[in-house]
């Protein structure tokens, strides 16, 4: 038979472990609030290492990178190596810019989508990349309306090849994709001529406004498409050039609201230009983030 003490003890023991255990119960990772690592590119090229440490400092949890290629790797890092230096600094890096690579010759374009794409998808793999973004389309790779159901269709076999390493394929718009041709936007073929499940997007804000058209509507058009979104704002000026989330006109929590239906997951800082350091502007946008949009 159990002693009344031992009964107690165990009874107090059982109390304890309830109570250290219900806030444990109850704990929630930090959100991520990501940046594009293009914003400070200039840094990223002179010191690697000490620009990570410094992005975390101002309270970033996630980047995205802007610089691969098959002999450089990740800012001059292999894959094993980069990826300490971002648990070093509690970072994580869940999506990576790329190329298309049509514009160049084979022996400059390594790790872009048509030259040595399984490469650029095993190290990022290794890193532990979730989706792999082409960044841009030069001049000499958009052309007409029949060049974008060509490259719809190099979307998807680029699809195919992260699909196969559990990593999702995106593409990441600018305004050029919504100039019509024939009455035809070159996006609305991106979408609907590439298969849903392995060619998703990454929404530029910035550039979708630019262009003059509206995000939510997208969204509402194409829903659960856009799992990533570059989060930039635009000045009230006559340029409408780019300024620090929070200090021009885009109405983010109106954009926010909406980012169930739009399928987002991850969304990262991008600011092409600042008007001074980018680590004042970096970490100006944060603080207007992390007031303002993360419980929206």
């Amino acid at each position: 038979m159990v002693s009344r003490r031992i009964f107690v003890k165990s009874a107090a023991a059982l109390s304890a472990i309830a109570f250290v255990k219900s806030p444990l119960a109850s704990f929630k990772p930090a959100p991520l609030i990501g940046l594009q690592l293009y914003t400070v590119r200039d840094a990223m090229q002179q010191d690697a290492v000490g620009t990570l440490e410094r992005v975390a400092k101002i309270g970033y949890n996630s980047v995205e990178g802007a610089t691969y290629t098959g002999s450089e790797k990740f800012y001059g890092m292999d894959p094993s190596s980069f990826k300490k230096v971002l648990k070093d600094n509690g970072l994580v890096m869940l999506s990576g810019h790329y190329r298309l690579g049509e514009e160049k010759s084979p022996a400059t374009v390594k790790g872009t989508m048509l030259h040595d794409w399984q490469k650029a998808v095993d190290d990022a793999a290794a890193v532990g990349l979730k989706y792999m973004v082409c960044a841009y389309l030069s001049e000499e790779e958009r052309g007409g309306l029949d060049h974008y159901k060509a490259l719809a269709e190099a979307f998807d076999k680029a699809g195919e090849t992260c699909k196969k390493s559990g990593i999702q394929f995106c593409y990441h718009n600018h305004n050029f994709e919504f100039e019509a041709q024939s009455g035809v936007y070159p996006y609305d073929i991106l979408l609907d001529d590439t298969d849903k499940n392995l060619v998703k997007m990454e929404m530029d804000l910035y550039w979708v406004k630019k262009a003059g058209h509206d995000p939510i509507e997208l969204f509402k058009k194409h829903p659960g498409r856009f799992p990533l979104w570059h989060v930039k704002d635009m000045s009230n000026t006559t340029d409408r050039d780019f300024t620090e989330v929070g200090n021009g006109i885009i109405d983010f929590k109106a954009i926010f609201r909406e980012k169930s239906l739009a399928g987002m997951k991850y969304f990262f800082v991008e600011q092409d230009k600042c008007p001074g350091s980018p680590f004042d502007s970096i970490t100006r946008s944060f603080n207007y983030i992390k007031k303002n949009l993360l419980n929206v």
